[in-house]
């Protein structure tokens, strides 16, 4: 049976256009049926059909948009740099087309990332459901204010109240992200874990909690609160919330899987992005 491929194509990239046409022609050459995707800022539409796996052309954003779509009909996802470089968009676009051989031959082992569905209780019904690859940050929309959090765990056990300007939840494979820059730890992206980070937290002793990722948080927005609330998902799916608003974050019973060059180079990304070989001070 022939494949049948999708490529997500991110036209804000510089060659997306041109290295979606070649990806094309060559899978075409061999007979695979291949749907090309393309779009600027927030597709409103999906595609729709099966696929065997689909290239992601882009930066991280684009493999992020890539995995919410499709991680939960278990296709597998090859992402091609034409960004900066990223912790996702690993694979450069000159060696795409022998990581594919590879994942043709069976000769690549998937990198299996957990991923949460998110979603959102308004008087005892749900108004809302997502997922994500990063994280869900739930935070004001003004500037410099507080806001007041209650986090249970498991929807019984009262884990605390948080006052502080947000709550970051990321997975393993979003604690280099905005976790990260909140002070969060870096955890082996292949982990199953849940990081609830709180985001310049009024009390000192409330430090980012690193849970199981089989835990669900349930957490709600305390009733005096004045102005908007927003939840964000992977930094790009926004929603409005509003005062006693039930936000529950629990793994999802899929995860995203990404064909990739090599399992080493997310160091390799650490060290470069962060500065660990010293360059920096050179």
């Amino acid at each position: 049976m022939n494949k049948k491929v999708v490529l997500f194509v991110n036209l804000h990239k510089k060659n997306a256009t041109s290295t979606a046409g070649e990806i094309q022609a060559e899978l075409e050459k061999r007979g695979i049926e291949t749907t090309v995707f393309s779009f600027e800022g927030k597709p409103e539409k999906l595609p729709s059909g099966k696929w065997d796996i689909a290239f992601s052309l882009g930066g991280d954003g684009t493999v992020l948009y890539t995995a919410r779509s499709l991680s939960p009909l278990g296709v597998p996802i090859l992402p091609v740099n034409l960004g900066t470089l990223g912790f996702l968009a690993e694979v450069d676009k000159s060696d795409w087309l022998d990581v594919f051989n590879k994942w043709e031959k069976g000769e690549i082992t998937l990198s299996r990332r957990c991923m949460f569905e998110i979603s959102v209780e308004r008087d005892s019904k749900s108004i809302m459901k997502s997922n994500c690859l990063n994280d869900a940050v739930i935070s004001y929309t003004e500037i410099a204010k507080l806001i007041k959090l209650d986090v249970h765990i498991n929807s019984n056990t009262a884990l605390g109240s948080y006052r502080c300007d947000g709550l970051v939840i990321s997975t393993p494979t979003g604690s280099t992200a905005y976790s990260m820059a909140a002070g969060g730890p870096i955890l082996d992206p292949e982990m199953e874990a849940l990081i609830l980070n709180p985001i310049c937290s009024f009390a000192l002793s409330n430090r980012p909690f690193v849970l199981p990722s089989n835990q669900t948080l349930a957490i709600t927005v305390a009733q005096e609160q004045r102005s908007g609330v927003l939840l964000t998902v992977d930094g790009q799916d926004t929603f409005d919330l509003e005062c006693s608003d039930k936000i529950i974050v629990k793994q999802a019973p899929y995860d995203a899987l990404l064909v990739l060059a090599d399992r080493n180079a997310y160091y390799s990304a650490l060290r470069d992005k962060l500065f660990w070989s010293g360059d920096v001070y050179a």
